[in-house]
């Protein structure tokens, strides 16, 4: 659907609302892009009318969040959100109000959060209702709470990593006094389930620019409240001949900074490629981390757990972590081994983490210029070789199916990528000439 449509869509929502007798008008986000001429994702309305007032105005509704006023209509199979104005009461958990009154357009733009989220628009008049000083904030570059920052966060806990968010995503400064009530509550980002500061951590890292938002989570504290493993990492430092770019932070947040669109799963693994390393540093003849790409996988591991990434996620991320070491001796390696790498799940975001270490150190791109030439040269059936032999082969040929089995088809495998086997008479003499059936005993 066009942009145009949705707008249009969301107006008509308005405009049956205003018919009925009530105060409507789009509301949040897509106010302040239009503010700042971006276009919107989509489009929230707030009105005067209570939840069963906009059940019985539209023929399809939903419930979402009846009892803070939230609902969505249905039109023309997309849906509209519609929150009715209102004032929230005292806040239990750190994120929720006990409860909600319904209120008027004033009290629902002074419970928000920032400046720059609290404007209304008026679609059919084409006027914008700013009574936070939305539009100045976004004029000046500033991200505000509207009223007391120390209540704004207190009331919801999720706001402390939104603000550095926002102020992230469009360069504009943290005012001071919200900075300071930031740092000094800080701490309260526990309390917010781990699946809420998940969402927000990868805006930060997806939305970009992702350099700017770790350094601010960092600067804040919440960095160490949230990842304290990745805050670990300034102050540890690196061999100069190797990174000339400084300590193990530094490192990570100028990869951060060269990342193109990356999904969650590698801008992640951007964030915790190098975690291990605080757990292996050691000095000898110059400072070395032995091991600590599997050490940073497990780690890895147990970060993206706690953040509540789904499985597959979590297992994308820690195998980019703990493998991304490999490409250092890629034009050394045998061709089974090489081909084995290239054909791995998500190899195109193996090979880009490789780009970006190599671009945020030393600079040597000969590596992955290499892997490029390799890509061009293998076709897809090199890579993925049709299989010569199988169990029932193995069976047939007077083996006892086992364990030993899969070493056996490895073998034959890797030979077959390294060329020096192709057909299935070629795989059987190699298997009776490394695998003697007496050995079966």
């Amino acid at each position: 659907m066009s942009h145009q449509a949705m707008r249009e869509r969301a107006a008509r929502v308005v405009r049956r609302l205003r018919d009925a007798g009530h105060v409507a008008y789009f509301a949040g986000g897509c106010v302040r892009d239009m503010v700042m001429n971006i276009l919107p994702k989509d489009y929230d309305v707030a009105t005067s009318a209570t939840p069963q007032d906009v059940a019985g105005l539209f023929d399809r509704t939903i419930a979402t969040g009846a009892q803070f006023g939230v609902m969505i209509v249905v039109t023309d199979g997309q849906n509209v959100e519609v929150a009715t104005f209102r004032s929230d009461e005292e806040y239990a958990d750190g994120r929720h109000p006990i409860r909600v009154e319904f209120s008027g357009e004033k009290e629902d733009a002074e419970r928000r959060d920032f400046t720059i989220n609290g404007m209304f628009y008026d679609p059919i008049e084409e006027r914008f209702i700013d009574y936070v000083g939305g539009r100045e904030d976004i004029r000046r570059g500033i991200i505000r709470t509207i009223g007391d920052p120390y209540q704004r966060f207190k009331e919801d806990r999720l706001r402390l990593i939104r603000a550095v968010r926002f102020s992230a995503r469009y360069g504009y400064a943290i005012e001071e006094e919200t900075r300071r009530a930031l740092v000094a509550l800080a701490g309260g980002i526990t309390l917010v389930s781990a699946e809420r500061v998940r969402e927000e951590l990868v805006r930060i890292l997806t939305e970009g620019p992702a350099r700017r938002g770790v350094e601010l989570l960092h600067d804040t504290t919440l960095l160490a409240q949230i990842l304290p493993e990745v805050a670990a990492l300034e102050g540890v430092e690196q061999p100069a001949e190797f990174h000339p770019e400084g300590d193990v932070l530094t490192h990570t947040l100028v990869m951060l900074e060269h990342m193109r669109s990356p999904s969650p799963e590698l801008a992640m693994a951007v964030l915790l490629h190098d975690v291990g390393k605080p757990h292996t540093l050691t000095r000898a003849d110059r400072i070395r981390f032995h091991g600590h790409a599997p050490v940073g996988a497990q780690i890895a591991e147990e970060v993206c757990r706690r953040l509540r990434f789904s499985n597959k996620q979590t297992a994308q991320i820690v195998d980019l972590v703990g493998e991304h070491l490999k490409f250092m001796h890629v034009q050394e390696m045998r061709e089974n081994k090489r081909k084995r790498l290239f054909r791995k799940e998500n190899f195109a975001e193996h090979l880009e983490l490789h780009r970006l270490d190599c671009l945020a150190s030393h600079g040597n791109l000969d590596n992955w210029e290499y892997c490029l030439r390799k890509l061009e040269e293998y076709r897809s059936e090199e890579i993925h070789p049709p299989r010569l032999l199988g169990g029932d082969d193995l069976i047939a040929m007077g083996y006892r199916p086992g364990p030993r089995f899969r070493e056996i088809l490895t073998a034959v495998e890797d030979a077959q990528l390294d060329g020096t086997i192709s057909t299935s008479d070629e795989a059987r003499e190699l298997v009776k000439t490394r695998f003697p059936l007496e050995s079966e005993s």
